[in-house]
Parts: C-alpha cells; structure tokens; sequence
C-alpha cells in the first residue's frame, strides 16, 4: 500500500508540474532570465520561522555532512551508517504530554512533526546530497520543490542509507519519504498546509563482539583488522522502526486590521494529525544471556501505536499587545501487542488505550529589543497526566550581542515501553506502575560575534525513569530513581581567523550533582577544527582543508540492548578517554559543495584499541569518505 501511495504522490506532482501553462513567447525572440536573489528560496519551518535557501560553504557546513544532515557534536555515532547513536550530553526541550514510543535509541533519523519544513520558492528547486557508506552501500537524500503557483509549493524528499557495514551481521536500510504542500490565498487570508511521511528503519542485530572477539580488538591483533573476522555474540537477529504520518494544519485570518498606526489579527486555526507505527524483533534462537524465552525459535515482537491527534486554536495579535495564543486539543491512542500474556504470578495486558485532552496558552510580545515569551499546556482530563510551563525573555543589543533567558517545568509520563513490554524473551515482560516524570530546568544564553557563543543549563529531575539492570537479573528493564538528578551543563564555541586561517573550538563542561549512579555523561567534551579556507583560480573555487580533533573524557557508558533498542545505565565500565582525529577537505563550485574525510585516522597508528561506541560495541576505523550537495536553481 505504501509504494501505491508514494506512486500516486509522484503521478499529482508530476502532472502538476507539466500541466502549468507556458509562457508565451514571439518565434525568434530570446530572452535570459536572471536567478532570482536567493532569499526568496525561502524555508517554514513548523512553528512558522522562515529561513532561506544557503549554498554557502562553511565549518558548520562540514560538521553538518552526516547522515542525520545536522551537527552531532552530543552524539557518538556506531559503527555503521544508519545504526543508532550514544548521546554524550542531554537536552530536555521536548514538550509532550504523553507518552512517547518504543525504541527511541532508533528515532535519531526519524522526522517527527517539529521537523517537517514547508517552502516557497520561485522556481523550481532540487538538492542532492550523496555520501560513501561502509562497504557495499550509499547514502542518498533527494529533494525537489516548486511553486506551481505563488500560492501553491508543494515539495518531494526521500533520503535513503543502505550499507552492510565492516562487522558481521549489522546491514542498515533506512528510508525517509516527505511529502509537504502549503496553500494560500492572494490575500493571504486562508493558509493551509499538509505533510505526508513514511520513515523506516531496519537494523540487523548482533549483540556487539564475543568476549574473546573484544580482546583481539582491543589489542589491535593485526590478523584481525578484518574486521568481519571477529566473532559476533549472533548472526540471526533484526529490528525495525516504521512509522507512516498523515498532517493537517489550515487558518484563517478571521478579522484583519492593519494600518499605518499598527494592527490587530484574530486568527483561528485546525489541526488533525494521524500515525501508524510499529517497532518489531525478530530472531531465529534464542540468545542465553538474554534469559530464557517462551519459544525454542523464531522469536518475533511486535509493538505498535496508533495516534490520532486534533486540535483547535485562537491567535489574537496585536502591535500594542503582543500575541495571544490560546487552543485544546484531542488524543486518542492505541498502544500495545495482539495478545496478553498470562503468567504463574502476574497478568501482563496487551494494550494501553485511552484519550486526553489538553488546553493551552502561550504569550509573546517584543518591546525595543526584548523579547518575551510564555507558553504552558495541562491534561485537562484523560488516562495520563501531564503538564509543562515555560518562560523565556531575550534582548537583541545590535547584530552582535543578544541574551536569552528560560525556565521550564515539565510532568510527563515515561514512555509506554517503560509502562508495558512483550516479548518472547520471558525477561523482556512487564506491566509497571511508574508516576511521572519532573523536568525543572533553568538556561542562559549569549551569542556575541567578537567573543564567541555560550550557553549554561541547570536541569533537576525528580522520579527520573531509565532502563538499568537490578541486582539479581542479567537484562535491562525499567527502573525510576529516589534520588533527584541534578545536571549542569555548560557549553561555549569560538572561532579564531588568522587571514585565511581559522580555529574552531567547541567545549562542553558537564557534571551531574546528584543521581550520578543512573545519569551518566562525560565531563568534557571538546572539538577543534583547524583549517585553511580561501578562493582559488580566479574564485571559481573555495577550497576548505584542515583536521578537526574531538575528545571526550572517560565515563560510565550507557550500554545498548537490542531487544529493547534502548539504551540502558550500567557502571562496571568506563568506556572514552579516546581522541577522534578526521582530517577533511572541501570545496565549493557554484552551488555544488564536496566533501572528502579521512575518519578516525588515529586508529591507522596501531597499539592498543580503546575506540568503543557502547559496550561491545567498536567504534569506526579509519575510513576515506567522499559526498557532495548539489542544488539546482532551474
């Protein structure tokens, strides 16, 4: 059903695109038409801030030609393309109300609906992006958008990851198919704006290196540097993460006042939203060390949730007032397995149905350069509770210096494979009564071109939830701490030019005051990019080459289980201390940037192999990459 659908999405877009009307020209006239400026290529995101298209090569550039296509500077990246990533730091700016799904360690790449970007262009617009991958395998993203009219964008993506990787058993295939569209009147009135998204992500599964095999890894026994030499803990396990989203969001300005002495909106607006999705896994035997299992083979879970979402909301915007925004909105979701589980000492269901409804508000207003802004939403009724309040002011000096201030508090319950879990593993069963989790979090902000950019965050967390293994049990399952997490998180970036000469430094200075046995992070994080950049041969082109350094110190690293596909805390090892060394070289012609990396290339100079993603699991060896992205203004 779902090649049908993306078939018909390209058949309307196509037949869109040829049907338009040609403009009319006398024969043996010429004519040359202009680019138009760039900022007119202009990018909405979902809370409706606009960008525009850049083709600029930069160091952030380069820190963002990826597979995930942004800096993951907090993420340490597994082995192969397409596997999960370990987080090195922590962000708590996720407002939900409800839970969230299972297997969120696979949900790096997933786009939720924060994520989707609307457009307006005029004309015609397509990006490439292509990147190697690790043996037999590519990486591509494809995306192509158009106004048919200038009303009317609608735009086309897919982003696909194939590579069977350096290890035994761990192939990736991830797909990413977008459909958006965005509609408005000639008086801009009425706007409407839709997307459709059908994401997957299958991952084989090997449960990380034998005991033996870690030993000759770690020793760097050069009989080995095959790396599809080494002994895997199995060969015959996959998971995957697949999820297909239907959105809506139409308004309409209702009344409309604007004039010279100011203006006053009144706007209301409907939103509907619906998705299917499911996490499975399978595995022909059973493994020992996850315990014993209800099948002798053939081992199959699936998880699945549908989430069906609609709401209405009210913008007042005055120029004297500032922005009122006031909604309630409607959940119903299915969460669960096909059947319950009866056992010797417990009844485990196979659902977790229910609805909630919420209402909100939110307030902005900007006033001779500050800004301030509010927003807080609570589950008025319903089968979860939750609630979140948060509070921000800025102030802009000039286009150099601006400051930004937040408070947070946020309720929440864990996420539904904490509270209810099958799977034919008998350790991998529950039904748990956990309450909500507490968010308390404070931050400061400054950017400020001559000295750089820094952040500090203040996070306190009460009835944290976490996968971890108890005392008597060899498997990860939920757990909640009775002693609050405090984390303190402290970040600054600064670039240095010396003519064509640049240092880039990024640090991260982190320590957790309380809970440090269930909330592990490094205490440093540092990465430096030194590195040439100037124009050559008569500017036709800008070459970029340097080496970027990141290191993080040693740590009790949180340990992935594939079963879940979670992480989960563990400290009987510490896992980083290890320098990670690429040396890069890039180049832009027109709009086209290139992209070459040696990766890792500290491992080419032998001794011993420390280099570890999770436990059990090796980090990337040295690799040369190659990629470019490639727009096209037609």
């Amino acid at each position: 059903m779902k090649k049908t659908l993306l078939l018909f999405l390209f058949i309307c877009a196509s037949a869109t695109v040829f049907s338009q009307t040609p403009s009319t020209r006398t024969e043996g006239e010429t004519t040359k038409k202009e680019k138009p400026p760039i900022d007119l290529y202009k990018i909405i995101s979902a809370a409706r801030d606009t960008t525009f298209v850049d083709t600029t090569l930069s160091i952030q550039k380069k820190y963002k030609f990826n597979y995930l296509r942004k800096d993951n500077f907090e993420l340490l990246q597994f082995s192969n393309v397409g596997q999960t990533y370990n987080s090195l730091a922590y962000s708590f700016d996720k407002l939900n109300l409800k839970p969230l799904f299972a297997a969120q360690s696979h949900h790096f790449n997933y786009k939720e609906i924060e994520d989707i970007n609307y457009y307006n262009v005029p004309t015609p617009l397509t990006e490439l992006y292509f990147k190697t991958a690790y043996n037999q395998g590519q990486q591509l993203d494809a995306f192509f958008t158009v106004n048919t009219s200038p009303q009317f964008n609608f735009s086309l993506g897919y982003k696909g990851v194939r590579s069977l990787g350096k290890y035994q058993h761990i192939l990736t295939s991830t797909g990413n198919f977008l459909f958006t569209s965005n509609y408005h009147t000639k008086n801009k009135r009425y706007t409407a704006r839709v997307h459709v998204a059908a994401q997957d992500n299958y991952n084989q599964e090997n449960g990380g290196l034998t005991e033996n095999s870690l030993k000759l890894f770690i020793n760097d026994d050069p009989e080995f540097s095959d790396r599809g030499r080494l002994d895997v803990n199995f060969e015959d396990a996959e998971n995957k993460l697949e999820g297909l989203r239907f959105y809506g969001d139409h308004y309409y300005e209702l009344l409309s006042n604007r004039d010279s002495t100011g203006y006053s909106v009144l706007t209301i607006g409907n939103v509907l939203s619906y998705e299917d999705k499911f996490f499975r896994y399978n595995q022909k035997t059973p493994f020992e060390d996850y315990g014993p299992s209800y099948e002798s083979s053939n081992l199959a879970t699936k998880t699945k949730l549908e989430d069906f979402n609609v709401k209405a909301y009210a913008d007042f915007d005055n120029s004297l007032i500032g922005k009122i925004t006031a909604w309630a909105g409607y959940t119903d979701f299915n969460y669960g397995y096909n059947s319950v589980l009866e056992l010797d000492e417990e009844r485990i269901p196979n659902r977790i149905k229910g609805n909630i409804i919420e209402a909100g508000a939110a307030y902005e207003k900007e006033y001779r350069g500050f800004k301030l802004f509010g927003k807080g939403a609570i589950n008025v009724a319903g089968d979860f509770d939750g609630n979140y309040i948060q509070g921000a002011a800025s102030y802009d000096l000039n286009d150099d210096y601006s400051a930004k201030a937040s408070i947070t508090v946020h309720s929440v319950a864990p996420n539904f494979n904490f509270l209810l879990y099958q799977s034919d593993y008998q350790n991998y069963n529950w039904k748990t009564e956990l309450t909500n989790e507490k968010t308390q979090e404070l931050k400061f902000e400054i950017n400020t071109k001559k000295f750089g950019n820094a952040s500090v965050s203040y996070t306190g967390i009460d009835d944290y939830v976490y996968f971890g293994i108890k005392a008597d049990e060899s498997t990860p399952s939920p757990m909640q701490a009775s002693e609050r997490v405090n984390y303190l998180k402290v970040k600054a970036e600064k670039e240095f030019t010396f003519g064509p000469f640049a240092l880039d430094n990024t640090l991260m200075y982190q320590q957790v005051l309380g809970g440090e046995s269930v909330f592990n992070v490094p205490q440093l994080i540092t990465r430096n990019s030194l590195y040439f950049q100037d124009h050559l041969f008569k500017r036709a082109l800008f070459l970029q080459t340097g080496v970027t350094f990141k290191y993080f110190t040693e740590y009790n690293m949180n340990a992935y289980d594939p079963v879940l596909a979670e992480f989960y805390v563990q400290n009987d090892q510490k896992l980083g201390g290890f320098p990670l060394v690429d040396v890069f070289l890039n180049a832009k012609i027109r709009q086209t940037r290139i992209f070459f990396v040696y990766e890792n290339i500290t491992t080419l100079f032998g001794g011993k192999n420390e280099h570890f993603a999770a436990p059990g699991y090796p980090y990337r060896d040295a690799v040369l990459r190659f990629g470019l992205v490639w727009n096209f203004f037609l």
